[in-house]
């Protein structure tokens, strides 16, 4: 089966704990595992102001998954945001070629700085 590249951004309620926001990531990203994803990158931006309240909310916790799955798998990880009170927003979105390529440039650079 073909495998897409998808990246997705869900902003999580700011009321979590780290451990909470932490164990909200790690169950999203054991649905995309057990579904035969492969994770390339996972960023986590903190905390940000929202461009606009979102149920009575002005910020949240962003959070970064890229990863190669088969289309299948985006209906299965959508439905858990979905029915998973402590995700406020989520989009999921295919990459390109150019975006696939770009997003690689991107985590080479960071995997770069991180060593220096």
């Amino acid at each position: 089966m073909y495998m897409n590249q998808y990246e997705t951004v869900f902003i999580l309620t700011p009321v979590l704990s780290d451990v909470q926001m932490k164990e909200t990531v790690d169950k999203f990203k054991d649905i995309l595992v057990s579904e035969g994803a492969e994770i390339l990158n996972e960023e986590n931006w903190g905390l940000k102001k929202l461009a606009y309240p979102i149920q009575k909310k002005s910020t949240g916790f962003y959070q970064l998954l890229e990863f190669k799955a088969e289309p299948t798998v985006i209906a299965k990880l959508e439905v858990n945001f979905r029915r998973d009170e402590r995700v406020i927003r989520f989009l999921t979105f295919k990459q390109d070629k150019y975006a696939a390529e770009y997003a690689a440039k991107r985590r080479s650079i960071k995997a770069s700085k991180k060593e220096e």
